[in-house]
């Protein structure tokens, strides 16, 4: 969704009031909204068109621009207080907001500026306290700041500009998830950090207007992992994400994603060991210059006095990244498998399976047991269909892995298992003549985790016995041949699934009939 300035006060008005959102919810009243857009016109407007550009020496608090090597952008440390997350620098170079604290998570935290006047920086100067992380809005008019609560949550809160300063900061959204680092783009576009499922891990995420609705979703794979992507920058443009992924126990790196013309992004790539160093040092808190020219961002390691705010040169960086080799990725997990001694397996997993942003035309697969060991001689796998197929001589469980590496020699793997049960357990019961059909309930019902289904085979006919999960999915085969007209009984055995309804399925002849059952583990 994409607006001009003109329109730029009527899609603030509908991102405010957006209601019935799918995931989270934003409400405000109807008199803080037209403070604000008058407040948004005003900025619009009202601005001078003719401002005296800050001097060449005098920008980024006169302190000498880095090379390609970080150095430390010099800013006040108050006691305990380490001037450190991310800051934020106005379009015309002549306000740098910037945050302390005291710790993680923070008791006492304050945003502070400094601004170019008079031929002179002055400050820094208190703005809020109690908030951290400031970053502007595209045209300067909205100063969006978070409060934190505890390590894990972070609320945004908004402040506008008036002809005399700031106003006090007010929540942005009103939803239980948390929001960090939430920021404008030039497009109109609103991206925040926030965290799914009750997780403590949070995804890089957008806000989606639509019509009357509103919701929060998350930028997914490969940007979002199964580990924490929190502290983000999207260039204004939207053409590139810088982002910190880490964990708490191996520290965490800054790095770089490309908007792709499908609109997706591209795997994310380290901005290189200069920037990121040795675990266990923390790279976070990105902010690119709007002349695209300095990366700013805060390093530190596990002493508290270690934290700092750096800065470095990052254009050629970026230019130079993207037109590097994209390793591949795995988009979806392959999902465990089940098959029974001396029934024929075969699998074929989906070309979409493993994605590299240089073209899927350069990947080649393998596969291996879990371990890396080679397959079992029954085992075999045809790299150009991405099949393993073979007849199991032997039950349990195989662990198996499948690798694809493109022509640099980057690569990604997906791990699954494949449960293979000892021979069916199918024998006739009696030796009455059947002249009926019948599917039999399960006994016993609820089991966990076997039980014994009885069926009659009125004539003679190929058989199936099948299980399927709630969505319709096939889970087991038990049966799959030639039976003679009787009575039978078979032993199944769901140690490898999980709780929940079942329904199995006998197909003989015309024959079809099928009943439900519940594992309860």
């Amino acid at each position: 969704m994409r607006f001009t300035g003109n329109d730029f006060s009527s899609w603030f008005f509908q991102f405010i009031f957006m209601k019935n959102s799918k995931q989270h919810f934003f409400n405000y009243s109807i008199n803080t909204m037209k403070t604000i857009i008058v407040s948004v016109l005003f900025m619009i407007f009202c601005t001078p068109l003719f401002t005296q550009p800050i001097p060449n020496d005098s920008l980024y608090l006169g302190q000498v621009p880095p090379g390609y090597m970080p150095k430390v952008f010099v800013l006040p440390i108050n006691g305990a207080l380490r001037p450190i997350e991310r800051i934020t620098i106005s379009a015309d170079g002549k306000e740098i907001y910037f945050g302390q604290l005291n710790t993680y998570p923070p008791s006492v935290s304050k945003v502070l500026y400094y601004k170019y006047s008079d031929n002179r920086w002055q400050g820094p100067t208190e703005l809020f306290s109690g908030f951290m992380a400031p970053s502007l809005s595209p045209n300067d008019s909205i100063l969006i700041t978070q409060a934190s609560v505890n390590y894990y949550t972070a609320i945004s809160y908004y402040s506008r500009r008036t002809a005399s300063g700031w106003t006090a900061p007010v929540q942005m959204f009103h939803f239980s998830n948390q929001s960090h680092y939430t920021m404008f783009t030039s497009l109109n576009n609103i991206y925040t950090s926030t965290s799914y499922g009750g997780s403590n891990y949070r995804d890089v995420s957008r806000v989606i207007i639509s019509g009357g609705d509103t919701s929060v979703v998350s930028l997914g794979m490969p940007i979002c992992t199964d580990i924490d992507e929190s502290d983000f920058f999207v260039a204004r443009d939207e053409s590139y994400i810088i982002h910190a992924r880490h964990t708490a126990s191996i520290a965490g790196d800054l790095l770089i994603s490309y908007k792709k013309p499908n609109g997706g992004w591209t795997n994310s790539k380290s901005l290189g060991s200069h920037i990121n160093l040795p675990n266990p040092t923390w790279e976070y808190g990105p902010l690119v210059t709007h002349d695209g020219k300095y990366l700013f961002f805060t390093r530190g390691d596990n002493a508290w006095n270690s934290y700092l705010t750096y800065w470095v040169r990052i254009d050629n960086i970026i230019d130079s990244l993207k037109h590097t080799n994209y390793a591949p990725y795995m988009k979806y997990q392959i999902p465990n498998q089940s098959d029974s001694v001396n029934r024929p397996f075969s699998y074929t997993f989906a070309d979409t399976t493993f994605i590299d942003d240089d073209g899927n035309n350069t990947l080649s697969y393998s596969a291996t047991l879990g371990n890396g060991s080679n397959l079992p001689s029954w085992l075999n796998f045809d790299p150009q269909t991405r099949t393993l197929w073979g007849t199991p001589t032997s039950g349990g469980p195989v662990s198996l892995k499948v690798t694809a590496t493109d022509t640099a020699g980057a690569s990604a793997s997906c791990t699954f298992t494949l449960n293979v049960l000892g021979p069916i357990g199918i024998e006739p019961i009696n030796s009455e003549v059947i002249t009926k059909y019948c599917l039999q309930q399960n006994y016993p019902n609820p089991f966990n985790p076997e039980t014994e289904i009885l069926f009659d085979i009125a004539f003679t006919a190929f058989t199936k016995l099948t299980v399927y999960d709630i969505t319709g999915r096939e889970v087991r085969c038990v049966v799959d041949q030639l039976l003679k007209s009787g009575r039978y009984k078979v032993e199944l055995n769901a140690g490898d699934l999980g709780s929940g309804i079942y329904f199995y399925r006998l197909e003989s002849g015309n024959f079809v009939q099928t009943r439900k059952m519940i594992i309860l583990k």
